[in-house]
């Protein structure tokens, strides 16, 4: 039996890069996917396509996470759709980078809404489904910068710490429901984002990497599927870096 049959996940930011990578590998092991980008354009129409391509039902919806309204409606029509959430993959995110003497008070807002805030909308609007169910895996997907910090990522390195400090206190909060909450702390993953970064930025970074290499967005995935699952029955309020040993 697949490792996630007859479970429902709800993935954000999902069209593209990790969060892609998180729903083909779900979908692989049996589970029903929704997801969700700000717009679901001709890339995210191909992610559902792919997904449906391996059995499962799959729906795309246009939200913006860091919309709490939008959020709301977004979750009920997902329930309504699927019957179901079982696992919630808070994925959405960006970054504006800056040295804080410079940064902005845009910059900072909105990474801080689209990173964090947006977790808070989600897990406030799946937290009812899933305390019905007396059952559910909440995942943040955190950064290792969110637990050692990095000068001129202010902004992203404390909505990164956020989501850990969350998954935390959600996960003390409602374990007694049967809901386990986790983050994981990606590492140097190679996405388009670190694909535009110069060659010899990427191979300095891999020499601090005691495996000397990025990781992939299946690295992540991989370990996803073990907190979505009955595997990590007994594991919440945890972090787990994915980085190679980077940050060991």
């Amino acid at each position: 039996m697949a490792l996630l049959e007859g479970k429902t996940a709800l993935i954000t930011g999902a069209a593209r890069g990790i969060g892609k990578a998180l729903a083909l590998r779900f979908a692989a092991e049996g589970a029903d996917i929704a997801f969700t980008d700000l717009v679901i354009d001709e890339t995210g129409k191909q992610t559902e396509d792919e997904i449906k391509s391996l059995g499962v039902k799959c729906i795309a919806y246009a939200s913006n996470a860091a919309d709490f309204a939008q959020t709301e409606e977004v979750v009920k029509k997902v329930h309504e759709d699927f019957g179901r959430i079982d696992i919630l993959v808070n994925n959405a995110g960006i970054t504006k980078d800056g040295l804080m003497m410079r940064m902005t008070e845009g910059q900072w807002d909105a990474v801080i809404n689209v990173n964090l805030k947006s977790a808070f909308n989600f897990i406030h609007a799946v937290l009812p489904i899933m305390m019905r169910q007396k059952n559910g895996s909440i995942i943040n997907m955190a950064s290792v910068v969110g637990v050692h910090g990095n000068a001129g990522q202010a902004n992203y390195a404390a909505s990164k710490a956020g989501l850990i400090a969350l998954a935390k206190s959600i996960a003390q909060e409602v374990g007694s429901r049967g809901i386990r909450a986790n983050a994981i702390a990606p590492g140097f993953i190679e996405t388009a984002m670190t694909a535009a970064l110069p060659e010899n930025v990427r191979e300095e970074w891999c020499k601090k990497i005691p495996l000397r290499r990025g990781g992939k967005p299946e690295d992540i995935a991989e370990v996803a599927v073990f907190l979505a699952s009955d595997m990590s029955a007994y594991v919440t309020g945890q972090v787990i870096q994915v980085d190679g040993g980077m940050n060991m």
